[in-house]
């Protein structure tokens, strides 16, 4: 029978498991464990010297409590999705009937949320990258989240936002195309765009535009790039 195991913080309040909140109950937590501030392995992962220890001593240690450990010290200041923990819990080889225990009373706690890890995540990719709703789509499903929390996310952008945001892009990008000819103007920032995620309708007509408050002559600039 797996003993009862003492878990951080109460239950969040419905939207508040990221950010700062869910980094300082994280790092609480891990304080109050004892877990020590070890160094990061190339995954950026902690090493756990008193798990080594552990190992090299020959004494068990119940998986999960180690499981609780692992998601504290990688919650510690990063929001993380559920996806993310299991996979490195996964990967130190932890049960996986522990590792549903402890990822689904994290979620209980609020510690984890992938919804309210979508919404952040698209408002800072958004805001900050000017990403458009096809990349974030893509770089949400890298981090496991379901599907339909992907599609809310997304969903609180609309076409006006998407437009506006890529005319900023543009805009800021313009004056180092000046004195290019008008074809490899319109070819280096509509690909600026299409990296970004914006559909080849938006980025051609946010393009030309630009350029014609230029003075360009846009004649032609209607097909496909």
């Amino acid at each position: 029978m797996t003993r009862r195991t003492e878990w951080p913080g109460e239950p969040a309040e419905p939207g508040t498991g990221f950010g700062e909140g869910a980094g300082r109950r994280a790092r609480s937590a891990t304080m109050s464990s004892g877990s020590p501030s070890s160094s990061r392995d190339e995954q950026g992962e902690p090493r756990d010297q008193r798990d080594r220890g552990q190992r090299h001593t020959g004494e068990p240690q119940d998986p999960v409590e180690q499981a609780r450990n692992i998601c504290l010290r990688l919650l510690t200041g990063t929001p993380r999705t559920r996806k993310q923990l299991a996979d490195a819990l996964r990967k130190r080889e932890i049960p996986d009937e522990a590792a549903e225990e402890v990822l689904a009373r994290f979620e209980d706690v609020g510690l984890i949320d992938d919804a309210a890890f979508a919404g952040a995540w698209v408002e800072s990719r958004h805001h900050g990258r000017g990403l458009a709703r096809r990349a974030l789509v893509r770089e949400l499903r890298t981090k496991g989240v379901d599907s339909a929390v992907i599609d809310e996310a997304v969903g609180r952008l609309d076409t006006d936002q998407e437009e506006e945001r890529a005319r900023e892009l543009v805009a800021r990008k313009l004056r180092s195309t000046r004195g290019l000819d008008r074809d490899k103007r319109l070819r280096r920032l509509a690909g600026m765009l299409a990296r970004k995620g914006y559909g080849e309708g938006m980025a051609l007509r946010v393009v030309r535009q630009a350029l014609e408050e230029e003075g360009e002559d846009t004649e032609g600039l209607d097909e496909p790039f």
